[in-house]
């Protein structure tokens, strides 16, 4: 069992460490942080480069954190807070990702709260330190946290749709140099 959480561990937050790294460089593929605040304005968010640093700079730590099986339940929190916002923004495309639907943030949302019921395993750093095993309740805060957080982050960056055609947000390549 300690090397199938190892293995889940290894491969939820490794992944979604990398795509934040996609977020704010050019490593992985990225398009550096103006292609990532870009992104985030396509998707209707204020904040520019600002959303696009705390979303990866989160994905990044979380990422990491569940990866070695640090603070385990604060970690799978960072990671549902992330990947629910991932959830709200391809909620209208449906569920199947081959319609750019929420699938596999979907997934990425799930496999944090299962390590957090089940523990990150004998071979964690929580384990490593004593801290496990997590009560049960832990996991209640941490769906509660991430997600409840990620709600929020979505009422106040997001945008509403625009009303008429065309209307869409504007980017203009000064906001991309600025970062804005």
């Amino acid at each position: 069992m300690d090397i199938g959480l190892l293995v889940l561990r290894l491969l939820a937050g490794l992944l979604v460490a990398g795509h934040g790294v996609q977020k704010v460089s050019f490593r992985l593929g990225g398009k550096g942080l103006a292609g990532g605040a870009a992104e985030f304005r396509g998707d209707g968010f204020r904040g520019g480069a600002l959303t696009a640093v705390a979303a990866g700079g989160a994905q990044i730590g979380a990422g990491l954190m569940l990866a070695v099986g640090a603070l385990t339940p604060a970690a799978a929190a960072g990671v549902m807070g992330v990947m629910t916002v991932a959830v709200t923004v391809k909620l209208p495309h449906g569920l199947w990702v081959q319609n750019d639907g929420y699938e596999y943030p979907l997934v990425l949302v799930v496999l944090p709260a299962v390590l957090t019921l089940t523990g990150p395993g004998r071979w964690s750093l929580d384990a490593a330190v004593g801290l496990t095993p997590w009560s049960a309740w832990w996991t209640l805060v941490a769906v509660t946290g991430g997600v409840g957080s990620a709600l929020v982050v979505r009422a106040l960056l997001h945008r509403p749709a625009p009303t008429s055609p065309g209307a869409g947000p504007r980017t203009r390549p000064s906001d991309i140099r600025s970062g804005t």
